[in-house]
């Protein structure tokens, strides 16, 4: 058999079917056939050659494509600083169950693309950021100067290793140069806009106005009791199905696991807190420092061998003059080094600790003596020559002064790890029998708890399915699928569940005959909304037509008109809804009334006569306020512009939005 396949497979014609076959492995990478691989971005954008804009997105062309991700880590990073900036501003009013939904999601990933679709644009055309403008840019943020303004290098460094995440210098750099390589277009458009001095005028007179106004509060309209035909609730129903839809549902059991309601473990014995004081002491030790300084030579990415000999010879050589009798290392990393954040600082980087910067660099500065310059190391970013100037040695804090810390920390330790253990043991359970918790509940004796009804929107759940975790789980389609009991959901600062999805519901319309009473009320609210509307209509047709409002309000029984001089827009002691109304109804002809209404959030309406219209009035204005005035509507229109440029770049590009991985 083995010799008739070696027959079929030799001659000319499996040559060229071989040589086919080689083609896609010679584009793509015979890696891409043997590894599985994890894709974890969150969007994907896609731009064609400046050379070659019509180029077509399909293979081989699409080879032609510069191509760029966002991973669910930068999304994270994003999404994150996001929160946290919504929960300052919120206060105890932030709700985090709302502030995870998809849409907000959205809106956080909408941002990030048109920032990477700007970036990318910068690229692909060749905007390029110097170097000096990324030393400027760093230098003028505020959080890196002293007292007195000025860049201080100490604080540089100290600030990037306290940053979240924390970067080196090298890494700070590129994410500097990535922003204003991203913010460049932008800040151009912004650097052109402006306000042209009749638009400046007409806004004046717009934001400036002032209106007196009118008005009579309706009352509430009585209940509609009145029957409601089969034809009118069939046809409500029709038209609003939507409304009556049930959403897509799960009903879990679970088990929950909280270390708040164990049993506290035995309080830890002297014996155990001088055991973990000997462990731990390098904790209790103030940590030695050492104030470094650096020249750096840059090899860039992709450098040939000849390109990194070159770099490696200059740091010997720059490593040997430094080393000599009476050299000035400051001088030297003036002239010569290539990390922009210390260069202007003689090469100076501050104190820094163990593990400041990881690697190569801290190993090479902490075998060096005061005083002592090394042989050039290789790391991040290229080599690099150390001197270290001076040490501080650390020192030791005794037993007694730490004893209440290794107490509270000892504490802690063993209730976290009669949780792990009690966490461990009830897994173990479900592990020999994944499809049920009663059987790993009762061996734990924890009780099995259930919810009835879950659905994709945490905010609208009960219980622990409020967390978002819970209900990506819930809702995954393992879960779903083979109804198998879930790894362990954190929840919590030691408190998780397990869950077991026991059945799945799609969204589904509601017969008519189970929301017929529902369908019932909403006709009769609308009816009720609708004869509300008219009966403001009507006023407002008698006002139009020349009857005084006092006269419409005795003659409805109604208290007299109020009466509201200069009103403005924004007033604060009107609803929102009311000033937009009035402030949207336009002026009347000359010796006509202009009338409206707005509707009040309980329902009921406020029916206006607009007598008085006093423009804005720019002498009003100081020239500060009128200068800033200026500065804000030129701002606005450069956003409009910045706004318009993003989209247009996103015509040019392919974005692809991954949600799965988004959820």
């Amino acid at each position: 058999m083995l010799q008739t396949l070696r027959d079929k497979t030799s001659g000319w014609i499996a040559t060229v079917i071989l040589g086919l076959l080689i083609i896609p492995f010679a584009f793509v990478g015979i890696e891409q056939y043997m590894v599985q691989r994890t894709d974890n971005a969150v969007a994907r954008i896609e731009i064609a050659p400046t050379w070659w804009r019509s180029a077509p997105s399909w293979w081989p062309a699409s080879m032609l494509w510069r191509k760029e991700s966002i991973t669910r880590a930068d999304f994270d990073e994003r999404f994150n600083r996001a929160r946290d900036q919504t929960r300052q501003q919120q206060g105890a009013n932030f709700d985090a169950r709302e502030f995870e939904k998809l849409e907000n999601k959205r809106e956080v990933l909408d941002g990030l693309i048109d920032e990477r679709v700007r970036k990318l644009a910068a690229e692909v055309d060749g905007v390029i950021v110097s170097d000096a403008l990324v030393v400027k840019s760093i230098q003028g943020i505020p959080d890196f100067q002293d007292g007195s303004g000025k860049f201080n290098q100490e604080r540089y460094i100290l600030g990037l290793q306290m940053g979240n995440p924390p970067r080196t210098p090298t890494q700070f750099e590129q994410y500097v140069r990535d922003s204003l390589q991203t913010s460049m277009l932008p800040a151009a458009l912004a650097g052109s806009s402006f306000a042209t001095s009749s638009e400046t005028d007409r806004l004046i007179k717009l934001l400036g106005e002032k209106r007196d106004i009118s008005l009579i509060e309706l009352p509430p309209q009585p209940a509609d009791t009145a029957e409601v035909a089969a034809a009118d609730i069939q046809k409500w129903y029709d038209g609003h199905g939507k409304d009556f839809r049930l959403p897509e549902s799960v009903s879990i059991e679970y088990v929950e696991l909280n270390a708040a309601n164990m049993p506290p473990p035995p309080a830890p014995s002297e014996a155990d807190l001088l055991k973990r004081y000997e462990n731990e002491k390098n904790k209790f030790q103030a940590a030695e420092q050492r104030l470094v300084s650096h020249i750096q030579i840059n090899v860039p990415a992709g450098a040939d061998a000849a390109a990194q000999k070159a770099a490696e010879d200059k740091a010997k050589q720059l490593a040997a003059q430094a080393k000599a009798p009476g050299a000035d290392f400051a001088a030297l990393a003036r002239a010569n080094s290539d990390d922009l954040g210390s260069k202007a600082a003689g090469g100076d980087l501050g104190w820094m600790g163990n593990g400041a910067i990881p690697g190569a660099f801290n190993d090479a500065a902490f075998k060096l003596q005061a005083g002592q310059v090394g042989d050039p190391v290789k790391a991040e970013g290229g080599w690099h020559i150390i001197q270290v100037r001076e040490i501080k040695s650390g020192s030791q804090q005794p037993f007694e002064a730490v004893r209440e810390t290794l107490l509270r920390e000892e504490t802690e330790a063993a209730r976290e790890r009669a949780f792990n253990e009690f966490s461990a043991k009830l897994v173990d359970q479900v592990y020999k029998n994944p499809t049920t918790l009663e059987g790993p509940a009762k061996a734990v004796g924890l009780p099995v708890q259930k919810l009835a009804v879950v659905t994709r929107n945490a905010a609208a759940n009960t219980g622990i399915a409020q967390n978002p975790a819970v209900v990506r789980s819930a809702f995954s389609d393992q879960r779903m699928q083979d109804n198998t009991v879930s790894d362990p959901i954190d929840i919590g600062q030691d408190h998780s569940v397990l869950i077991r999805v026991v059945s799945h519901t799609p969204e589904r319309a509601q017969p008519l005959a189970q929301v017929r009473d529902k369908v019932i009320a909403a006709v009769r609210a609308d009816r009720v909304t609708k004869a509300a509307e008219k009966d403001a209509d009507a006023l407002i047709a008698r006002i139009v037509g020349g009857e005084a409002l006092a006269a419409i309000a005795s003659s409805k029984q109604l208290p007299p008109p109020q009466e509201l001089p200069g009103v403005i827009r924004g007033m604060p002691m009107l609803p929102p809804e009311m000033t937009e109304a009035i402030f949207a109804v336009q002026p009347a002809a000359q010796g006509k009334i202009a009338a409206g209404k707005a509707k009040l959030p309980d329902g009921r309406y406020v029916v206006f006569a607009i007598g008085k219209i006093a423009p804005g009035d720019k002498a009003t204005l100081k020239p500060s306020e009128l200068d800033m005035l200026r500065s804000q509507t030129a701002q606005a229109a450069a956003q409009d512009e910045v706004t318009e440029l993003t989209s247009s770049l996103r015509k040019r590009m392919q974005i692809k939005v991954v949600e799965d991985n988004l959820r």
